[in-house]
């Protein structure tokens, strides 16, 4: 008896099916909750990657204009001076010397002058009553507009010696760094010889050499972001755009001004690197949406989850996987080329789980329907 109970055991084992409610749990499941964004078509910006180089406004090698031996040096690498500082002196005893001498032919020459004057004087007056001839007064009166030009080319000499003397000093022409001293205390220095480098590091800017194509697209005034080695991002914006190509990389010059107090808060020094991202509108429009809604596949598919329409927001709606083809990326949106159209809703958030006709309830993702909404 035993035996049959057994068999009869079995067989109904066979024959028991599971209840309904455990068959059908995966569709009867609450459905998840997801972000979306409507899918919009807007004017379409290419961002062209671009690297540069910070700059000083000025920066100058700085030279004597006189030669002379060097007497004082007033400036050291490192040190901030302002504009009009001494930063060197020249030996300007010989210089002195001859300026006195000259200062001395003025004085010659201005008594020299002064007594002609006197001595035409007197002869005119006896011009009058027959006792000179006019000749000598006219030799007389030649010899006093000669030696007012002897005087003249005196006191030019005096002048020209003064200003020498003067050149015996080199100061600031602008207000900066010294970042390098070539010469020493004892040295001969040349005219054109390279004494100190100046740097203005308050008047930065950043330099970068851009691809010639996007010339006509850059507009002036532009902002840019600007990244620097230390990763700081400091805000610029566009001051030229140099109408000159390289013949060699095909790049023009775009030079951007570092605005407020960015400069002083990044700590920029002068041939630091940059990089920076130009956004570039164009003519174009099309259909974007959040980097966040595209999945890649390693088998190169690149699809997006949309919702089925009729729904609202906040109602059960099934979801959909589609394929599509990417263009653009901006501002963290993702040109969609072709596989979407304007108006469905895409899910942003909670799209990496997601089975075809599954169910689930909408959330709009405010930010992101704003950026969709360009």
């Amino acid at each position: 008896m035993w035996f049959i109970r057994f068999l009869t055991s079995i067989v109904l084992l066979f024959y028991i099916q599971p209840p309904a409610s455990a068959a059908d749990d995966s569709t009867t499941a609450a459905p998840i909750t997801v972000e979306a964004v409507i899918a919009r078509s807007q004017p379409l910006v290419e961002e062209v990657p671009v690297t540069g180089t910070i700059n000083p406004l000025r920066q100058a090698l700085l030279s004597a204009e006189v030669s002379g031996l060097i007497q004082d040096i007033h400036a050291d690498i490192g040190d901030r001076v302002d504009k009009g500082d001494l930063l060197l002196k020249l030996d300007p005893e010989l210089s002195s010397i001859s300026r006195d001498a000259a200062l001395a032919e003025v004085a010659r020459v201005r008594e020299t002058l002064a007594d002609s004057r006197r001595r035409l004087a007197e002869l005119q007056s006896l011009l009058g009553d027959n006792h000179v001839a006019e000749t000598e007064v006219e030799n007389l009166g030649s010899e006093v507009r000669e030696r007012t030009a002897l005087l003249q080319a005196a006191q030019v000499e005096t002048e020209r010696l003064s200003a020498l003397l003067r050149r015996h000093q080199v100061n600031a022409p602008f207000s900066g760094t010294v970042s390098l001293r070539e010469v020493d205390v004892g040295e001969w220095v040349e005219p054109g010889s390279a004494l100190f480098e100046l740097v203005d590091t308050e008047s930065l800017r950043a330099d970068f050499q851009v691809p010639q194509r996007y010339f006509p697209r850059i507009q002036p005034n532009t902002r840019i972001r600007v990244t620097i080695d230390s990763g700081n991002a400091i805000n610029a914006r566009v001051e030229h755009k140099v109408p000159v190509s390289r013949s060699g990389s095909r790049t023009f010059l775009l030079r951007t001004i570092i605005e407020g107090e960015d400069k002083k808060r990044a700590a920029l020094i002068p041939g630091m690197s940059a990089s920076a991202v130009l956004q570039l509108k164009g003519d174009r429009q099309g259909i974007a949406v959040p980097r966040d809604a595209v999945l890649r596949y390693p088998d190169g598919r690149i699809t997006v989850w949309v919702a089925a329409p009729g729904a609202d927001w906040n109602q059960a709606v099934e979801v959909n996987e589609q394929q599509v083809t990417t263009g653009l990326s901006f501002n963290g949106m993702i040109e969609i080329q072709s596989g979407l159209t304007a108006g469905q809703r895409v899910i942003v958030r909670g799209n990496e789980s997601l089975q075809p006709a599954q169910k689930v309830l909408l959330k709009p993702t405010p930010t992101a329907t704003r950026a969709g909404d360009g």
